[in-house]
């Protein structure tokens, strides 16, 4: 199947996609290696938001299971999610793409505060804008906030990159008979709990008709050939 081509993207990426082999926090082989797979997908031409979990540093869910107020949790998330975009923009200005980093949370002397028609401006004159700190409230995961600036940027798609290379009915980590879907609806991903993103991001792409494209970013090369059409991927949308 020849899969539809996306000019305007937002990259989803997880904090733990920061750490590579080490067990927390963010290694910078690893970021300069992420840096390197957006400047390719760039160089054929395309509009690029990224949006950077904060689970390698910090995550919010697992400090309110520890005990903690689950809001002051999640503010320490968005916290995380800022210092993981502050690294990747460092990597990407060290090999020559323009980049600027807008948080949710207003912090003037690190990074801009997101303003969206600023936004449009940095991507009219070829930067990576980086959207942090989730959508600035608790209770919201970054898939939410990546799902949310991919609507209020009018993405054409969001690509979604993990440790797999698609969506399977089954963890394929684990079930190794699982099935890999070529393309499936969101309505199925919600039905099915199929754990693409989580359901409030499924079901705002959903009603914003954006495509949900998940690969394997842990491929050398993988974005740009995705983004070219080729490799392995799954894409989530209205109509199989």
């Amino acid at each position: 199947m020849t899969r539809p081509s996306f000019h305007r993207i937002l990259l989803k990426l997880s904090g733990e996609a920061l750490m590579g082999d080490s067990a927390f926090g963010i290694n910078p082989e690893t970021v300069a290696r992420m840096a390197a797979e957006v400047k390719a997908a760039k160089e054929q031409g395309h509009e690029i938001c990224l949006v950077i979990g904060g689970g390698n540093i910090f995550r919010g869910m697992a400090g309110a299971a520890a005990g903690m107020d689950r809001a002051q949790a999640d503010y320490m998330g968005m916290l995380a999610t800022v210092m993981n975009a502050l690294a990747m923009q460092n990597a990407l200005e060290q090999i020559g793409v323009e980049t600027r980093v807008q948080s949710a949370i207003k912090m003037d002397q690190v990074c801009e505060p997101v303003i969206r028609r600023r936004a449009e401006r940095h991507l009219a004159k070829g930067r990576i804008v980086i959207f942090a700190a989730g959508v600035g409230s608790p209770y919201f995961t970054t898939d939410s906030g990546a799902a949310l600036r991919a609507a209020e940027m009018k993405c054409d798609a969001l690509f979604k990159g993990t440790s797999v290379d698609g969506v399977y009915d089954a963890d394929p980590k684990k079930v190794a008979g699982a099935t890999r879907y070529e393309t499936v609806t969101f309505n199925q991903v919600l039905a099915s709990d199929l754990k693409v993103m989580d359901a409030s991001a499924v079901a705002l792409c959903r009603d914003s008709n954006i495509p949900i494209v998940v690969f394997n970013i842990r491929e050398p090369g993988n974005l740009a050939k995705v983004l070219a059409g080729e490799g392995t991927a799954t894409v989530v949308q209205n109509k199989e």
